[in-house]
């Protein structure tokens, strides 16, 4: 990845409704050249994916919580079609300690998190539960800075 590359994605992150046109002005260059390097960013995987952000209160889902699942190895199998089918499991991470997974949720209420945490217990095992109540940070990208070589250019 050269700087325009990091450019392109840095502004893709910001806005993935871009238009080539407004990303061309921004990079210097032209508009199906910016469409060629998009590609390429896509094909090599840099790029996965386009997405919305959404309130999720605004739509009726009122509670978010993390929930971290204690798993046994052999559970995983079984683990990963289910929570995959669930619709409120907006994220579900594999990470190090005492819980082995750890899931972002939301539900319309406390009492449809309580019911996901018990059918999770009866399930699969252990669980601890952590109700957001404000949020600091958004979900956000990261911003590809220019390695210290080319910086130096």
């Amino acid at each position: 990845m050269d700087k325009i590359d990091r450019k392109i994605v840095n502004l893709l992150q910001q806005n993935a409704r871009a238009s080539l046109k407004d990303l061309s002005k921004e990079c210097f260059i032209s508009s199906p050249a910016i469409a060629a390097r998009i590609t390429k960013l896509e094909r090599a995987g840099i790029i996965t994916g386009y997405h919305s952000s959404i309130n999720m209160e605004q739509i009726g889902f009122h509670v978010r919580a993390f929930i971290q699942v204690q798993l046994e190895p052999r559970q995983k199998q079984e683990f990963y079609p289910y929570i995959q089918s669930i619709p409120n499991v907006i994220e579900c991470n594999c990470v190090t300690g005492d819980y082995s997974e750890i899931m972002e949720v939301v539900f319309p209420s406390t009492t449809n998190l309580d019911d996901f945490i018990n059918t999770i217990q009866q399930r699969f095992g252990k669980t601890s539960t952590q109700i957001v109540f404000s949020t600091s940070v958004e979900h956000r990208g990261v911003e590809l800075q220019a390695p210290e070589q080319e910086n130096k250019e």
